[in-house]
């Protein structure tokens, strides 16, 4: 008979795409899971995979105004009590979190009952709910083996970043594009597309040669309010472009691209990686501890993307790194083999072992000295 795990994930894309990924595994093997999230689960997690999905009261102190603090402080403590009662009625083996505030009262909870805990880290840099999170946690589960867990290393063990079933169903083989042939080209960046890009990319493919833009085929996220300008900006220069505020198949939409244009968060890097594409990678600019461009240099590093900081990225360069790569096909075929070489296609499996070693309580140095590193 199976065992009940408690996920606890924040309300977005970033971190609740590697829970539902778990939350698949575990289902399939007989386990009963439930998730704790918070409001903004409606966008995401309409389609999790969960007996039930509980919606725990989180804040964070960014308003430091004395009523700001006071109300933040009542949402937490309010929290707080929910993951007490929803600890002790559901029992489970284990409770994981991967990342975000609303984490840190399920997580807290499960410490206090005695229950063991896993954090998840997608990014090369921990974020700081995981950072706090980290020195009360049974084991940390890290995607990159650079990642730095500078309070207990023995409890970090490197599993990778898991991804949603379809996105391995989504590797494939690279199809390198013909000298003169189409040239499928995708862009998005966050929930709803980033606006940098209905901004950058238009003028960007108005300046490369002719012969370069009759080749291109545009998949491009927009967001609603750009779209009306983004569409008449692509059909004045005669690009064919299919734009959307959400492509609920991207995984299949980054399978047949030739090249990728996108931010470098955690989830957006690891299914590059699965399904091997190659990329740009333009890190969000202010994201905390800077771990979007922390991302996007392990994949930089390894061959298999292009960082590009948006500070410096212009119409002019973004323009120039495009002409380069469509213009060698070689280098492109090499992107994407070293890219694929990055992937972790089994980090859902590495991570239930790990669950399921923690929730017997098993120790995560006696797991990591027991399975192979990624």
């Amino acid at each position: 008979m199976g065992s009940t795990f408690l996920i606890a994930a924040g309300g977005t894309g970033g971190h609740l795409f590697p829970a539902e990924a778990l939350a698949h595994e575990l289902g399939r093997r007989g386990h009963v899971v439930h998730l704790a999230t918070d409001h903004r689960a409606t966008d995401y997690g309409r389609d999790f995979p969960a007996a039930a999905v509980h919606v725990v009261a989180s804040a964070t102190f960014g308003d430091r105004s004395p009523l700001g603090l006071a109300r933040s402080a009542v949402r937490i403590a309010t929290g707080q009590l929910q993951s007490l009662a929803l600890v002790g009625r559901l029992k489970p083996a284990a409770a994981i979190g991967f990342g975000g505030y609303p984490t840190l009262p399920p997580l807290l909870a499960a410490s206090l009952r005695g229950v063991p805990t896993v954090v998840h880290e997608a990014n090369a840099v921990m974020g700081r709910a995981n950072r706090f999170l980290a020195r009360r946690t049974t084991a940390v589960a890290t995607s990159f083996a650079t990642t730095r867990l500078l309070d207990d290393p023995a409890k970090a063990v490197t599993t990778g970043n898991p991804v949603r079933p379809r996105v391995v169903a989504a590797a494939s083989p690279y199809d390198v594009p013909a000298a003169a042939g189409p040239f499928r080209l995708v862009v998005f960046g966050g929930s709803q597309g980033a606006r940098v890009f209905s901004e950058l990319v238009p003028p960007a493919l108005a300046l490369l040669a002719p012969d370069l833009g009759a080749r291109l085929r545009l998949v491009q996220q927009v967001r609603p309010e750009d779209m009306a300008r983004v569409r008449a900006g692509y059909s004045e220069l005669g690009i064919e472009a299919e734009l959307l505020s959400f492509f609920p198949d991207l995984p299949e939409r980054i399978a047949g691209a030739h090249l990728v244009v996108c931010r470098s968060g955690a989830s957006s890097v690891s299914e590059l990686a699965v399904i091997g594409r190659p990329s740009i990678l333009v890190p969000l600019p202010h994201a905390l501890d800077a771990d979007q461009k922390s991302n996007a240099l392990e994949l930089e590093r390894a061959g298999g993307a292009l960082m590009a900081e948006q500070a410096s990225l212009t119409p002019d360069v973004l323009a120039g790194h495009l002409s380069t790569l469509m213009n060698d096909p070689g280098r492109l075929a090499a992107m994407a083999t070293a890219a694929r070489g990055e992937g972790r296609p089994d980090a859902v499996q590495r991570l239930a072992d790990l669950v399921e070693h923690v929730g017997a309580g098993g120790r995560p140095a006696d797991f990591a000295r027991g399975r192979p590193t990624p």
